[in-house]
C-alpha cells in the first residue's frame, strides 16, 4: 500500500505507526511505499522517503489578529499542495494520506490527489468557555482577544469541510468539537511502550543521579514533568505547594523536568521565564538544595525519574494531555493529578491515583503529603496505575486499532493474505481379499 504522511515535524505522532509499517516491509518485501512530507529537519527513518517543503515566512504583524492563523494555514496549504505535485510528478500516488490537520498542510491535497482518502489528526477545538481559555482567573483573557481564539479554528473548520476521515486520542479531545463534527472523528487511544515504561522496584535500592540531583534510597522523590514550565501545566500551583511539602517532609527532594520556553498560553507580563517568576514569588520559602530544575533531559533519564518517583504531580488546564502522563501511569507512578477532564480521563481518584483541584496549591500540598505518608494507599494506586496502562495504553492495541481503521477506510488489508497451502491428495488404502 502507498502511504503519504504529512506533519510539519517528521515523524511527529507517526513514529510508531511507521515502525509497524516498516515491520510489514521486513516480513513482506515491497508491501508498502512510505513517503513523508514535512518541513526540513534532521530526522530520518530507514525505508521512509522524506520530501520537504519550505517553511512559509512569518505572517505580518500588521495583519488583524483574528486572521493570522488563517493566513498562515493557507500559506502552509499552498506549500503542501506544491510538495504534493512534486511527489505526483515522480509517479507516486498514495492509497491513503495520513497527517496532522493542525497547521494546514493537508487542506489542498484533495486537489493534488483527487479521490484519495485522508485520515487527519484532529487535536483540539478552541472555545471561549469550558476549556483552557479563562480557566485560570489569575490570567484572564481580555474580551477583545476572543475573536482571535475563534480564528484559531480556521484550520479545524476547513479540514472538517473536506468531509474526510479523522482521529483523535481521547474522549475529551473529541468532545471539544461541535456535535456535528464528532461523527467524523474516531477515538484511537494512543499507547506507550509498556516494556520500556514499566515499574522498576530495584530503582529504590540504590542512589539515582540525574544532572545535579541525587536521590538516595532513604529519601522521597517528588517529580514534575512538562515540555515547558508554565501555568497551562500547573507549574505555578506546584511551586506554591512546595514550601509546605518541603517543610513537613525533610526527606523530600524534588525534580522538575521542562524548559523555560512557552508551549501554551502567554509569556509572563513581567518578562523572563515562568521559572524565574515563581522563584521570585516563593524561592525564599524553599530549600533550593532540594529543588532541582533539570531542564530537558534525555528520554532514558526521564523514565528513570518516573520509575524512582514517590509522588508524580501532573496538572493541566482543560487541554491536551501530555505523553508524560501516559508514561507515568505505565511506570506505576503514584500520580497526583488535577481535576480537569483532560487528566481524569486517565487518573481515577483512589483507583489509580489521587485527584486534586488544579489551581489550589494548599490542596495539592495536602494530597502529595498524603501520597508520601500512606504507604498502603500508594502501593494500591501504583498497582492501579500500571493496570490502567496495561488495559488502556498498550502500544500494540493502539497500533492494531490504527491499522484496522486504515483498512476500513481503504477497503483492503494492509498485509497480503497468507498463501494457501495446497491440500494433499487423499490416498485410498488398498484392501486385499481375505
Amino acid at each position: 500500500m502507498n502511504f503519504l504522511f504529512v506533519h510539519q515535524n517528521f515523524p511527529g505522532q507517526y513514529l510508531h505507526l511507521l515502525r509497524s509499517l516498516q515491520a510489514d516491509n521486513e516480513k513482506h518485501e515491497g508491501t508498502h511505499e512510505l513517503v513523508f512530507m514535512t518541513e526540513p529537519n534532521n530526522n530520518h527513518m530507514a525505508g521512509v522517503r522524506k520530501v520537504t517543503y519550505s517553511k512559509p515566512p512569518p505572517v505580518s504583524a500588521s495583519l488583524v489578529l483574528e486572521a493570522r492563523e488563517y493566513e498562515m494555514s493557507t500559506r502552509r496549504a499552498q506549500a503542501g499542495y506544491r510538495g504534493a505535485l512534486q511527489i505526483k510528478a515522480l509517479g507516486f500516488k498514495p492509497d491513503i494520506i495520513v497527517g496532522h490537520h493542525g497547521w494546514g498542510e493537508m487542506l489542498n491535497l484533495v486537489d493534488a490527489f483527487p479521490g484519495v482518502p485522508i485520515l487527519g489528526y484532529f487535536e483540539f477545538y478552541y472555545k471561549i468557555h469550558g476549556t483552557d481559555v479563562n480557566f485560570d482567573p489569575e490570567f484572564p483573557m481580555p474580551e477583545a482577544q476572543f475573536g482571535a481564539v475563534r480564528g484559531k479554528n480556521s484550520v479545524n473548520l476547513l479540514a472538517l469541510n473536506l468531509e474526510q476521515y479523522g482521529q483523535t486520542p481521547t474522549r475529551w479531545q473529541q468532545s471539544t468539537y461541535p456535535n456535528w463534527a464528532q461523527k467524523q472523528i474516531r477515538i484511537i487511544e494512543e499507547g506507550v511502550d509498556l516494556e520500556l515504561c514499566k515499574p522498576d522496584p530495584a530503582s529504590r535500592k540504590a542512589p539515582l543521579t540525574v544532572g545535579g540531583l541525587t536521590v538516595t534510597p532513604e529519601q522521597k522523590l517528588v517529580t514534575y514533568v512538562a515540555r515547558n514550565l508554565e501555568p497551562y501545566r500547573g507549574f505555578h500551583t506546584f511551586m506554591r505547594a512546595l514550601p509546605r511539602i518541603l517543610a513537613e517532609r525533610p526527606d523530600v527532594v524534588v525534580s522538575l523536568v521542562g524548559g523555560d520556553e512557552i508551549s501554551y498560553g502567554a509569556p509572563p507580563r513581567q518578562g523572563g521565564s515562568w521559572r524565574e517568576v515563581m522563584l521570585r514569588e516563593v524561592g525564599s520559602q524553599l530549600d533550593l538544595s532540594r529543588v532541582h530544575f533539570l531542564g530537558k533531559v534525555p528520554y532514558e533519564q526521564h523514565l528513570a525519574l518516573l520509575k524512582r518517583s514517590d509522588a508524580h504531580v501532573y496538572l493541566s488546564y482543560p487541554f491536551v494531555a501530555s505523553w508524560s502522563l501516559r508514561e507515568a501511569l505505565a511506570c506505576g507512578c503514584m500520580v497526583v493529578g488535577s481535576d480537569t477532564d483532560t487528566v481524569t480521563e486517565f487518573v481515577k481518584h483512589e483507583q489509580n491515583g489521587l485527584v486534586t483541584p488544579t489551581l489550589d496549591h494548599a490542596k495539592l500540598a495536602q494530597t502529595v503529603l498524603r501520597a508520601l505518608e500512606d504507604g498502603k494507599l500508594a502501593a494500591k494506586l501504583r498497582k492501579g496505575a500500571r493496570a490502567f496502562a496495561e488495559q488502556n495504553l498498550a502500544m500494540d492495541a493502539y497500533i492494531a486499532n490504527y491499522r484496522a481503521y486504515i483498512e476500513e477506510i481503504v477497503g483492503r488489508p494492509l498485509l497480503p493474505p497468507p498463501p494457501k497451502v495446497a491440500a494433499k491428495p487423499r490416498t485410498r488404502k488398498k484392501v486385499t481379499a481375505p
